[in-house]
């Protein structure tokens, strides 16, 4: 059977400029990490994907690593863009990146211009499209020169294989000099996506988020719900029964985050959430999505009722003063570091 989207799907869903650019994103946009590799099928996947962009949901993200196994989740989207979604290509953004390791020996991971742009091809044969909306630097290299790593994000810009670009996990300073180099360059850095959330609140503390704010970069936060914590389920789970959630799979989340302090800070947060008449999720998405220099948030879902509870923050975004200052006070003992390193080994 053909599918058809919905006709009322950008009734709901709230949509942001991308910092000074031209381009909006949706308030919640799809992460595809984890979630969309080999050992999802492609009815339950297309489910989750079709029902977001019949609710708005215009973004969907991933990188060439995305899976697991690295670069499924892309094959599995360019079949669900080549079945499904081809007629509406012109209304979805598609975003992938290159950093992290994706093939054997020195030229398969990092910043270089060999590395980013090899992988951009892939990523486009992998999907099947001629070109994505946005190309990301997943992660600052130090050991090569910037303007490389900018160099590389704007040979692809120029060639049309990516309509706009942008960087990942980048400190403040960092994201001034990127943001600088490519400007000299003729070439606008659109968005930075770095992790943040309630717990995490490192790009406020390095004022890497001001920072985009003064340069008119837009911002997307990847895991607002902390990887799952914010959900407040692992405080329902004993540590014998985590079977099934990212905490039991050991490449993803580590069992210090789930330390006594952090679970108690979650627990105080499900108070405030009550109160609110939402659920922790909705609480955590909204929280991230206070800040005027936030474009959009960035979900990853294993079901489609996850998905649309995540949707259901959109309901609920102003806070009051007090309910800001009660959220503090309730996770001061359980905070994490989510600052990215800047140094690597040669």
């Amino acid at each position: 059977m053909t599918y058809r989207a919905s006709d009322t799907r950008y009734d709901s869903m709230q949509f942001r400029r991308s910092g000074k650019s031209g381009l909006k994103l949706p308030a919640i946009s799809l992460g595809l990490w984890q979630n969309f590799g080999g050992s999802r099928d492609y009815p339950s996947a297309f489910e989750i994907l079709s029902y977001a962009f019949d609710h708005g949901v215009t973004h969907f993200d991933l990188a060439n690593n995305y899976g697991p196994p690295a670069g499924s989740s892309e094959e599995l989207f360019g079949d669900i863009m080549a079945r499904d979604f081809r007629p509406y290509r012109d209304e979805l953004i598609v975003s992938t990146k290159a950093g992290w390791l994706m093939w054997p020996g020195p030229y398969g991971e990092f910043g270089s211009r060999k590395y980013l742009i090899a992988s951009c091809e892939q990523s486009l044969k992998r999907m099947g499209l001629d070109y994505v909306d946005i190309f990301y630097s997943h992660r600052y290299d130090p050991n090569t020169p910037l303007e490389e790593t900018m160099g590389a994000l704007a040979q692809l810009h120029r060639q049309g294989k990516a309509l706009y670009v942008g960087i990942s996990s980048y400190p403040r300073e960092q994201t001034i000099e990127a943001h600088r180099i490519l400007a000299d360059m003729g070439v606008p850095l659109l968005i930075h996506q770095p992790s943040y959330s309630i717990l995490n609140r490192w790009i406020e503390n390095d004022q890497t988020i001001d920072a985009c704010g003064d340069l008119g970069v837009g911002v997307i936060a990847f895991s607002p719900l902390a990887q799952g914590i914010l959900s407040g389920k692992y405080n329902k789970l004993a540590k014998s029964d985590l079977g099934g959630t990212r905490a039991s799979e050991n490449y993803s989340l580590s069992a210090q985050r789930l330390a006594p302090r952090i679970l108690s800070a979650v627990e105080g947060l499900g108070k405030i959430a009550k109160a609110r008449k939402q659920t922790m999720v909705q609480l955590a998405l909204a929280w991230v999505l206070r800040r005027k220099e936030m474009t959009s948030a960035l979900i990853g879902v294993r079901t489609l009722e996850q998905l649309k509870d995540c949707l259901g923050a959109l309901d609920n975004l102003d806070f009051t003063a007090k309910e800001l200052a009660a959220i503090d006070k309730a996770v001061e003992g359980g905070m994490m570091d989510g600052r990215p390193k800047t140094e690597l080994p040669d």
